[in-house]
């Protein structure tokens, strides 16, 4: 694997008896790359990244993610990614500061380190006055910037965000987006899904997912100029219109 392909996809494919979810696809993600992973719901985005996180065994091809092999190494992967789902980021019952510990417990973190990373936290993200709240009570932009940063505690090499601005307010989107561009501008990796075409902007590189086949893949103003489009929304639509 090349020093600086952290993601490398050849031909991966995904089948559920006769459907092909996911029709060999074939990319590679750079470090400190923002890498858009686009497709409306059901053109398989999901599964495919289910295949590179480790929690769903391809049927065929090749992958390699953070020098690992998806199909061998599946645990590794997960140890050195973060990973952060739309619905499920965070444990509602418990308070911020217990689901930064649960959290560095699961990533294998010392109680030391659990600690140190803790404060730093919640001082970077202005929670020392709900640090003991449930997470529960709290707005849905707050959740989505303590579930990305928990994601980032053990210093993945790199972090999957699955829909992570699905429902929030434009501003804490903004406010979001501004916390991935500070962790790639530190060397991480982010693979990201949205459904937000205008997102699809903030990316360095963008790949559009259509029926299982990775249609287009390009940087936005690329993909622009290859499809006399004004905006992402515009290339988006006229893929899928075929």
């Amino acid at each position: 694997m090349s020093n600086n392909k952290v993601i490398e996809v050849e031909g991966l494919t995904k089948m559920f008896g006769d459907f092909i979810a996911v029709n060999a696809i074939t990319f590679n993600v750079e470090k400190g790359e923002i890498f858009g992973f686009l497709g409306a719901n059901g053109a398989g985005k999901t599964t495919a990244m289910k295949m590179l996180i480790g929690i769903s065994n391809p049927t065929s091809g090749a992958a390699n993610v953070a020098g690992f092999d998806v199909f061998t190494n599946a645990e590794d992967i997960k140890k050195n990614i973060g990973y952060m789902s739309q619905k499920f980021a965070l444990y509602d019952d418990l308070t911020v500061k217990e689901n930064i510990t649960f959290f560095g417990g699961i990533y294998g973190l010392s109680r030391k380190k659990i600690k140190e990373k803790s404060t730093i936290l919640i001082e970077e993200l202005g929670l020392q006055n709900v640090s003991n709240q449930l997470v529960g009570s709290l707005p849905l932009g707050w959740k989505q910037k303590i579930a990305f940063s928990v994601a980032l505690l053990h210093n993945p090499k790199i972090v999957f965000l699955d829909e992570p601005t699905g429902g929030v307010d434009p501003i804490t989107r903004r406010q979001f987006w501004e916390m991935i561009y500070k962790a790639a501008n530190q060397g991480t990796t982010i693979f990201v899904t949205t459904h937000y075409m205008d997102e699809a902007e903030y990316c360095d590189r963008v790949s559009i997912m259509v029926n299982g086949k990775i249609e287009a893949l390009n940087t936005p103003k690329k993909l622009k100029e290859q499809f006399k489009a004004k905006s992402m929304n515009d290339v988006f639509l006229k893929l899928a219109r075929g």
